[in-house]
């Protein structure tokens, strides 16, 4: 046998033996991936237990989704059950007047003038303002959102319309949320003219803003800081460590109250939308649900990164 032949040989068997290392690493790596996707599973299953068991205690008209954005995984209940929106509509207003802006129809540096009929009680500071005082479309859906201001909400509404605001609405994949009303317009309440909305549409327009899906990245991202911004902090945000970061909107009114927001942890980030109609005289029960079923999420998507 020559040299060279020895030398090919002992290649051939080098390779060999390092192939077999690769196919061994490579099926300890995929057994390793298996075991910790299936451990996952095994709590995501726990946690669904969980989050009916707490429906079920709180025994009150519930409409959620939870849905892990890493893998995909969704806990439904009563997912398309309309429920009055409150001041959740806000969300979807603040995303019409992305669409529009993009499309040209709307310019969101235009200044609008504050009347005395868009005044309304509840959440918000520009109900203080003299009638005649002047704010640009930004700075009135960053206070709609972030304070959840009704004043603000009630000028973006009549700048646009009903009927425009609706259409943006289904053109943007909400089919369950419309606008009858304005915010705080308890004589049309009263009618029985309401605003509704659904867990399946806030959560699927909170997915489409943080894939950067809603119009394009910029929106989408220029939203996501909005969200991120909320003030009103005792539903989602309220049993989480301090410093967690969450994207959300809420909504309050007599007999309703909601919260549906993304919220970002260490072991990777899940949408909450938890959307309640109840008989309390208060909202505290509802407001103490709410913010049990987002610590049980927040603890399944942290213990997986222990």
């Amino acid at each position: 046998m020559t040299t060279r032949n020895k030398f090919f040989i002992l290649l051939s068997l080098l390779l060999l033996v390092i192939l077999s290392i690769f196919i061994s690493l490579g099926a300890l790596h995929y057994y390793e991936l298996r075991k910790q996707l299936l451990e996952r599973k095994k709590a995501w299953i726990a946690l669904e237990e969980k989050v009916r068991s707490e429906v079920r205690n709180f025994n009150q008209e519930t409409g959620l989704i939870i849905k892990d954005l890493s893998t995909g995984w969704e806990i439904k209940i009563n997912e398309n059950k309309l429920f009055p929106s409150a001041s959740m509509v806000k969300e979807p207003i603040m995303a019409s007047y992305a669409l529009a802006s993009s499309r040209g129809e709307v310019d969101l540096s235009s200044r609008l003038v504050l009347k005395n009929r868009n005044k309304a009680l509840g959440s918000g500071i520009l109900k203080d303002y003299v009638p005649g005082t002047e704010f640009n479309i930004d700075d009135l859906i960053e206070v709609m959102v972030t304070q959840s201001d009704n004043t603000a909400a009630n000028m973006l509404i009549e700048y646009l319309g009903f009927d425009p605001l609706n259409n943006y609405f289904k053109q943007l994949g909400l089919n369950n949320t419309n606008l009858a009303r304005k915010m705080m317009d308890f004589r049309s309440r009263k009618a029985g003219i309401e605003n509704f909305t659904s867990a399946r549409d806030l959560a699927y327009l909170l997915e489409e803003i943080y894939n950067n899906r809603l119009v394009n990245r910029d929106f989408s991202q220029k939203c996501l800081e909005i969200l991120k911004r909320q003030k009103i902090r005792d539903r989602i945000p309220a049993k989480l460590p301090f410093n967690t970061l969450v994207a959300h909107k809420t909504g309050l009114e007599r007999g309703v109250c909601h919260d549906a927001g993304i919220v970002f942890t260490p072991g990777g980030d899940f949408i909450v939308c938890v959307l309640t109609k109840h008989d309390y005289k208060v909202a505290k029960p509802a407001k103490k649900f709410i913010s049990n079923i987002a610590l049980d999420v927040y603890n399944y998507c942290c213990s997986r990164d222990s």
